[in-house]
């Protein structure tokens, strides 16, 4: 079946950290519809050429309507598209393999040893990685010394209901470092050897 916009739920995809996001714009919306209908679309068409032809359908129902300048009607007729999506969505789509609800999803989270680990390590492990350990010594004195005015940051520009999202604020200044700067430099890889 052919159809056009994503539902407006909370998917598999969406929880506590997205709900706190920045609202969308409409164009955001219709892209993000555009995107998930193409999907489930994905889903109902096992053959690439079926596909095609209906995703081709699919891009010119969309492109029917996208110098709409009227947001009132552009709005009805997402609202329109969001509620055919639901009625005609796959029961049972296409996730890859590394998605949330993938098979692979987390896969290699047990393998992500926390950073702290590493003062641990002995002496003649460390010696293997010379250059690493001493760039670390660094990062773990700029920690040291910038801790106190991160914090101090993130309280002055917490606002007075609290914070709406998980987006930390910027530095500053150009060379000062942004809060919480340590979690980043010290992330493990995505994927172990």
């Amino acid at each position: 079946m052919l159809f056009s916009c994503i539902p407006s739920r909370v998917t598999r995809d969406s929880g506590p950290a997205k709900m706190a996001t920045a609202y969308l714009t409409h164009q955001q919306k219709v892209l993000r519809l555009y995107k998930r209908a193409l999907r489930h679309l994905e889903s109902w068409c096992i053959f690439r050429d079926k596909y095609r032809f209906y995703a081709c359908l699919l891009r010119a129902r969309f492109d029917e309507n996208k110098h709409e300048k009227d947001l009132v009607k552009a709005t009805m007729m997402l609202k329109a598209g969001e509620e055919e999506f639901w009625a005609n969505q796959h029961p049972q789509p296409y996730l890859f393999p590394d998605s949330p609800g993938g098979t692979s999803y987390e896969r290699y989270e047990c393998y992500k040893v926390p950073e702290w680990c590493l003062d641990h390590w002995h002496p003649s492990e460390k010696a293997m990685y010379p250059d690493y350990f001493a760039k670390r010594e660094q990062w773990k004195k700029l920690q040291a010394q910038s801790w106190d005015r991160e914090v101090q940051q993130l309280q002055e520009e917490t606002p007075e209901g609290g914070v709406r999202s998980e987006a930390l604020p910027p530095a500053r200044k150009e060379g000062d470092l942004p809060p919480l700067w340590w979690q980043y430099v010290t992330r493990p890889r995505e994927r172990p050897m």
